[in-house]
């Protein structure tokens, strides 16, 4: 079915495939169809195709070829870097340290963990949901064998102070993971810089392919394989590679390096007009997040509009041809209020009257305005039907 155009604002829950990266997998779905796996030559072709996306990968990053392993997306990635570690660390400990705002990749991970006999602290954030490193040190155990802190929220774009935690972990013998899953291509991202033993990455929130991601493992790491079988990725990931989903990976990564400064720029003034034209039309409303936009992902905004519920504005913005989200694409149909605002102590009545605005590449002045032009009249709408807004 031909869907009408839609102004589309939810970049953080997925993103389109860009032309570029459609044009790049194309080969490798109809003529370069070779198992990278095989001696002969359409395999060898595949292959060397794998070796070039994980150079360029690397590159992006700040890190060695072979310290990048390909997956089937972030939560695979997640998995693999918290029960991986586990695993391979348990004899030295049982203590995992994590964030109360992380990805459900990484919650239901922990929880997993929790039921085989580990033990899991859960450092909280502050009112920007925020981590401050010195609860992440206060957490530190003897036995503490893994530390994982996301480095930007997927809800309220908050961005963790990722390096400051690293030093202070260094000094333990943990590892420390950070799923970069929001922000790869969108802020600097530097293996070295940020400190961190792994690293999850996701195709199609940076205009790449559903279905492929990657997992940064540095050298000498200890850990597990998630999936077992073939000798695939040095032998520790075993399956068939998805050929023409890592093509279009390190070509959008490839697309992001040129792009990532310019956009961000271009992303934050979209956010800033917006929120100024929200602000001066539709009263009692609020931030979550961090106030300073540096804080934040360049193109990524939460805010609560009080006296109605969040999932009322996003059918009414998507009778007129928007698409928003109120929070976490992998928890849509959840009556629960978000845990991530939740955990900044937005009382439960307002986490519900939330909503996220994720810009990307696409994105204009005139989408703004229009959202804006568009959402007033909504608001008043709903609020003159709702029970509990009376002013």
């Amino acid at each position: 079915m031909q869907l009408e155009h839609m102004i589309y604002m939810d970049h953080a829950a997925t993103t389109p495939t860009d032309a570029r990266v459609a044009d790049a997998m194309e080969p490798w779905v109809r003529e370069q169809y070779g198992n990278p796996s095989t001696l002969y030559t359409i395999g060898g072709y595949a292959a060397r195709a794998i070796e070039e996306a994980r150079a360029t990968i690397a590159e992006f990053l700040g890190a060695q070829p072979d310290e990048i392993f390909f997956t089937s997306g972030g939560t695979e990635s997640d998995n693999w870097a918290l029960k991986g570690a586990a695993d391979a660390h348990r004899k030295r400990g049982r203590h995992l340290i994590t964030t109360t705002i992380e990805h459900h990749a990484v919650i239901d991970t922990m929880e997993f963990l929790e039921k085989r006999g580990y033990e899991v602290t859960r450092v909280p954030v502050d009112s920007r949901g925020i981590v401050d490193p010195d609860d992440v040190r206060k957490a530190l155990r003897d036995d503490t064998i893994l530390v994982s802190v996301m480095h930007a929220n997927n809800e309220v774009g908050s961005i963790q102070p990722i390096a400051e935690i690293s030093e202070l972990v260094k000094d333990s013998d943990a590892l420390f993971h950070t799923d970069a899953v929001q922000s790869v291509g969108k802020i600097p991202v530097d293996v070295n810089q940020l400190g961190v033993n792994l690293l999850s990455l996701s195709g199609h929130k940076i205009y790449g392919p559903k279905g492929v991601g990657a997992l940064f493992i540095r050298k000498r790491t200890r850990i597990t394989p998630l999936l077992h079988g073939g000798g695939q990725e040095r032998r520790r990931r075993a399956g068939t590679q998805n050929v023409p989903g890592i093509i279009g990976l390190a070509k959008a990564i490839e697309l992001a390096a040129e792009s990532r400064e310019s956009e961000a720029e271009r992303e934050r003034a979209l956010v800033e007009r917006m929120w100024t034209g929200l602000q001066e039309r539709i009263p009692d409303m609020a931030l979550n997040g961090p106030e300073d936009p540096s804080l934040r992902l360049p193109g990524m905004i939460n805010f609560r509009v009080e006296g109605i519920e969040g999932e009322a504005m996003i059918l009414c913005l998507d009778m007129n041809r928007v698409g928003v989200s109120s929070g976490s694409a992998c928890t849509t149909g959840s009556l629960d209020p978000s845990h991530v605002l939740l955990a900044m102590g937005i009382p439960a009545e307002l986490a519900h009257g939330s909503l996220r605005i994720s810009l990307g590449r696409d994105n204009t002045e005139t989408d703004v305005d229009y959202f804006v032009d568009v959402f007033a009249p909504v608001v008043k709408r709903l609020r003159d039907m709702s029970p509990v807004y009376d002013k």
